[in-house]
């Protein structure tokens, strides 16, 4: 009988034993299917995208270029997200870590939202004066940024990359084209800040010509055999290729598509339609919210705000309106103490000298990554806003932050303080370098970008200046005041360009009416809306989510709430929809609360 009793529980035990075993072999296999489709999104991404794949210091598709508005493209791309949301369903999360549900959670959401894109004939209208493809390819072609020109390998990449983005342009032309035809064409004040950027490639001497850059930049190291094929070659390129083809498409653009551009301003007056702008509002806000909610809670934000600025105003002793201390703030000669273009860099620096005594209090998780500040390229800074270029995955190309000089003695510094904290430390700077620097995230998850996040995120820390020893001049917190009512004007007048009928001097006249920028500022602004609906709500959705997390996470815990912990949850994640960052920040204080 204590035989019988003994073989029963070794038996018992062996079955047991087994079905561990069945389970662990399962679960193991369903981690593999994770890693293996994780891994070949990321691969299938860069392919998709090689420039991304070299921004990202990848430079294995350095050379390529793809039609990206080519039928057999888009085919590719769509059945890409099909197959990956396919591989998806078959794997079971409940057997997975938290970090690796996270990454299932913001595929499926990055596939739904790509394959929705993909569903508008938004690419009929593929050029815009701000975000288009030719212009990041035109930053490329300086030489000085992500395509590198370090070998006679690299030079000869950026000929047969530069042929691939020709082929692109063509198709752009034919889409124009095909977009006059059916009712897909810019407006025409879009127009004609499209013209001169192509203008302005379409002639000239080919050796002061941009495309001619990389030439100046040719290593000694390279034989004297080599140097003269490749400058041969690049000169070749330039006057053979890409100037012909910039004057084309800038006889093109002053022709027949400025006669036929649109004199409404809101993409709804296009056949994309509210359906469009909804997807829009869906992909850069990554909530359910409606165009008129988000107007209604910017009408909200820029009254509160203008509140506080007013309180400002009588602070400094001024005694006009509102609008007349947006002025005096534009033309104070004492905001503008600059007369060298080095000193600029230099207070940027002092800005960071403040800041870095405090920043241990605030956050636990700091980058490795190399962080500079540097003038904005000569090519470009007339038309350019400050912004972060981030650094390369492996640390070896810095995070920089550029800045503008085109005239030094017009520099004001009245809202720099707050627009270091954005751009640079602890915005773009420490989002973007912690998730490349997280080993845990699967490479897809280190260069994605969703505005609402990190865009939010960079807006967040302007408001973290005081607890980062800044603002002390009032002026320095009236800028932040105004880049957040900057931020809450854009709920205001995109969906009233989008949504409500509002025409682009309407827009204009309210954001003159509520700012301090300056009407060409403004302007500028009001037609990158116009350009893009929709990304310009996301900075202040993304910042209102990050403050009211914060606060129900401090309500929350009380005295166990640490600041730098919540900045580190934050962070860990990189770039996902506001809702899964909410769950995440949810899952936190619970197991705050529970341990």
């Amino acid at each position: 009988m204590k035989k019988l009793i003994l073989t029963s529980i070794l038996l018992l035990f062996l079955i047991s034993c087994k079905e561990n075993s069945k389970k662990e072999t399962a679960t193991y296999e369903n981690e593999l299917k994770l890693t293996k489709l994780l891994s070949d999104y990321g691969e299938k991404g860069y392919e998709l995208d090689p420039v991304q794949a070299t921004r990202a210091g990848d430079n294995r598709y350095n050379a390529a270029y793809p039609d990206f508005l080519s039928e057999s493209y888009k085919a590719e791309k769509k059945a890409f997200y099909e197959q990956s949301l396919e591989a998806l369903s078959n794997i079971d999360e409940t057997t997975l870590t938290d970090t690796e549900r996270m990454s299932m959670a913001v595929l499926q959401w990055d596939c739904e939202i790509n394959l929705e894109s993909l569903s508008f004939s938004k690419d009929l209208m593929p050029i815009d004066q701000m975000w288009s493809k030719n212009l990041d390819f035109n930053q490329l072609a300086s030489g000085i940024t992500a395509q590198p020109f370090k070998t006679v390998e690299d030079y000869e990449n950026w000929l047969k990359r530069v042929d691939g983005y020709l082929v692109w342009l063509a198709s752009a032309k034919a889409n124009m084209e095909k977009g006059i035809a059916s009712g897909y064409v810019l407006p025409k004040s879009l127009i004609k800040k499209v013209i001169p950027q192509f203008e302005g490639l379409s002639k000239g001497d080919v050796e002061s010509h941009l495309y001619f850059s990389p030439i100046k930049l040719l290593p000694e190291t390279f034989s004297k055999e080599d140097r003269d094929a490749i400058t041969v070659a690049y000169r070749s390129m330039v006057q053979d290729k890409v100037i012909p083809a910039y004057a084309a498409m800038t006889d093109f653009l002053k022709t027949d598509y400025l006669s036929a551009g649109r004199d409404t301003d809101g993409i709804n007056a296009t056949p994309l339609g509210d359906a469009y702008y909804n997807h829009q509002i869906k992909l850069y806000t990554t909530t359910s919210m409606t165009a008129d909610d988000i107007h209604q809670l910017g009408l909200k934000e820029v009254a509160r705000i203008r509140q506080e600025m007013e309180e400002i105003k009588s602070k400094v002793g001024f005694k006009g309106d509102l609008k007349a201390f947006f002025d005096h703030v534009r033309t104070n000669k004492a905001l503008k103490p600059f007369t060298e273009r080095s000193q600029v860099i230099a207070f940027y620096d002092s800005i960071h000298n403040v800041m870095k005594p405090k920043i241990d209090k605030l956050f636990g998780k700091q980058p490795k990554t190399p962080f500079e500040v540097r003038r904005t390229e000569p090519f470009r800074e007339k038309s350019a806003a400050a912004n972060y270029s981030a650094g390369s995955l492996d640390g070896t190309r810095p995070g920089i932050f550029y800045t503008p000089i085109p005239d030094v003695l017009a520099y004001n510094i009245f809202d720099k303080e707050d627009l270091f904290l954005h751009e640079a430390i602890p915005g773009h700077h420490f989002q973007i370098s912690l998730a490349q620097e997280n080993e845990e995230l699967p490479d897809f998850r280190k260069t994605l970008w969703y505005s609402a996040y990190g865009e939010g995120w960079a807006l967040y820390t302007e408001s973290m200046g005081e607890e980062l020893g800044l603002y002390k001049d009032p002026y320095q917190y009236f800028g932040m005041l105004s880049a957040e009512i900057h931020r809450a004007i854009r709920l205001v007048v995109d969906t009233g360009l989008h949504a409500k009928g509002w025409t682009r001097e309407q827009a204009i006249e309210y954001s003159l009416d509520n700012e301090a920028e300056s009407e060409a500022s403004i302007t500028s602004e009001i037609e990158r809306y116009m350009a893009n609906p929709g990304q310009a709500l996301s900075y202040k959705i993304g910042q209102l989510k990050l403050i009211e997390l914060r606060a129900k996470a401090k309500a929350e815990l009380g005295d166990a709430f640490d600041v730098r912990e919540f900045h580190d949850q934050v962070l860990e994640t990189g770039c996902i929809p506001l809702q899964l960052l909410e769950n995440k920040i949810d899952a936190w204080i619970a197991s705050v609360k529970a341990s």
